[in-house]
């Protein structure tokens, strides 16, 4: 309600039912109710505005428009390059038989408590509102779990693309937010050893391919063998996690760094530091089998009986990515330990190679991750841990904010202009008040899902109508006159060429889709939608 109408209602009402001159003792209390109303809301209006009265900013800091530390918005031009991207990831999940479901973007506090190992201290925790501790999600893969115990699944396979929060240190360069997206997929099930795994494999290459960000290479390892090694190299059983830890910064942080981690601040005995050296340097070269076979023939890890095994599923895995035309993407690399306590088999990530990244953007980084979980499910319903009943699952999860930061300093480095909008026909007009016609061919189009715009000025310049066109990159434009209302007839122009031709007016549609079928038969399959600058 507008404050000065409000005040004024009360003043009338002052009067009503009895003499003038007589006030009663409620009629001053509303007037008084009234005034403070009217002076809270002028206040407020001032302190937003930045030009009131000195007394009413008296005390108080001036409104500073700003986004949360760690978010951002995205203007049309980002949300296009990024809509681009997300249907080719759909696109690729849904080539392979994917659902997709979606969770609550808050949980209760103890769904996501110890799952997280270290990184637990990065969750988001909310306020009380009255019986329920909540959290916002880390990720989507324990969601994902709470929902398969809590529907009693045992069998999916799944995509979901959804915004995820942490409390982190944000880097812009590196892509790194407060709030961002995660895209995951994830195959939950019984089946054969490492026949799911490798097709999360296959799946992350052909992602990556398609978005043609650069070069890159899948990391793989496996839990299993990450613990055969730590204890075969003398780290207690108590410390695994804590060292796995500190092993999975090595891919950003030199060695040196890792090991004074390891030995100063967690207390690692040096020898067995310098042990596990000798293995975290270690990754396949060409052939990854037969470096598993070399790694079955060592001393020390290669007589591990739970290690053993995990090396017989690793040349299976790595023989099914051959079978899939992805092992040229692929390392068996000892130094990738992801640091999340729920992993139980295979682990992989994947990231850029040298010169696929420019300088902007040169440590992004690892750009997606995943692993096999055996035992999350069983983590909310003890009678899906084990046995028959269990739901193991493997999954990815996409790094697709850092993605963005790739496509966008491609973009900005780029001389194509990105289309913002996917218009395909613009109704101008030649002379004045012919809004009615316009319209009437607007329906006309629309009806037949012809991608259409006008001027919503009733009587447009030609100039600025065909300029609108040229900017925001719409193929075709008919052009109303006078004469071609006479005729039955309307000009129809390609806007790159500027040349026009007259159609008859009862076959414009069946010309339109004609032409629009040329023009998307010419495109390219670039990665975004673009239009010469």
């Amino acid at each position: 309600m507008d404050p000065v109408v409000g005040i004024n209602a009360v003043a009338q009402g002052d009067t009503v039912g009895r003499k003038p001159g007589k006030k009663t003792e409620k009629g001053k209390e509303k007037k008084q109710a009234g005034e403070t109303e009217l002076s809270e809301e002028l206040r407020t209006k001032a302190l937003i505005d930045g030009n009131g009265p000195e007394d009413a900013t008296a005390g108080a800091q001036k409104l500073v428009l700003k986004n949360p530390k760690g978010t951002r918005d995205f203007e049309p031009k980002q949300m296009a390059v990024r809509e681009k991207v997300f249907k080719t990831i759909i696109d690729c999940f849904k080539l392979h038989g994917a659902e997709t479901i979606d969770t609550p973007v808050f949980e209760l506090k103890e769904t996501l408590t110890n799952k997280y190992g270290e990184d637990s201290k990065l969750i988001y925790d909310l306020a009380d509102q009255g019986g329920e501790k909540l959290s916002l999600r880390y990720d989507l893969t324990v969601p994902f779990a709470r929902y398969l115990a809590m529907n009693k699944i045992t069998n999916i396979k799944r995509y979901h693309i959804a915004k995820v929060y942490r409390r982190d240190q944000p880097s812009t360069a590196r892509g790194r937010f407060r709030e961002f997206y995660q895209c995951d997929f994830d195959i939950a099930g019984q089946y054969d050893v490492m026949t799911a795994d490798a097709e999360i494999v296959r799946i992350l290459a052909e992602i990556l391919s398609k978005l043609d960000i650069g070069k890159f290479v899948i990391k793989v390892n496996h839990r299993v063998v990450l613990d055969a090694m730590m204890e075969q190299c003398g780290v207690p059983a108590r410390m695994f996690r804590a060292i796995c830890s500190s092993i999975d910064k090595l891919d950003k942080t030199p060695w040196q760094e890792v090991r004074n981690e390891m030995v100063n601040e967690k207390h690692l005995d040096p020898a067995v530091a310098d042990r596990i050296q000798n293995y975290v340097v270690l990754k396949s070269q060409g052939n990854a089998i037969e470096f598993v076979d070399q790694l079955l023939r060592d001393p020390l890890i290669g007589q591990h009986a739970g290690g053993k095994e995990a090396f017989e599923q690793m040349k299976l895995l790595l023989s099914y990515c051959e079978l899939y035309g992805v092992s040229d993407v692929v390392s068996f690399d000892l130094s990738l330990a992801r640091g999340l306590d729920y992993y139980t088999g295979i682990i992989y990530e994947a990231v850029l190679q040298g010169d696929a990244l420019t300088a902007s953007t040169e440590s992004v980084g690892s750009i997606a991750g995943g692993g096999r979980y055996d035992y999350l499910v069983g983590m909310f319903d003890a009678k899906l841990s084990k046995g028959a009943k269990s739901v193991p699952c493997v999954g990815v999860s996409i790094g697709i904010e850092r993605i963005f930061a790739i496509m966008e300093a491609k973009m900005l480095s780029s001389k194509e202009k990105v289309r913002t909008t996917e218009t395909e026909v613009y109704v101008a007009s030649a002379q004045k008040k012919l809004h009615f016609e316009r319209m009437k061919l607007c329906r006309e189009l629309w009806d037949a899902e012809i991608k259409t715009e006008q001027s919503y000025k009733l009587s447009p310049k030609l100039l600025q109508q065909l300029q609108y066109c040229e900017e925001y990159g719409i193929p075709l434009a008919i052009v109303l006159g006078e004469s071609e209302l006479q005729n039955n007839v309307v000009k129809l122009r390609d806007v790159q060429s500027r040349n026009e031709e007259v159609v008859p007016r009862d076959k414009i549609v069946e010309v339109i889709k004609a032409k629009l079928q040329l023009i998307n038969g010419q495109s390219t399959s670039s990665s975004i939608a673009t239009v010469h600058a």
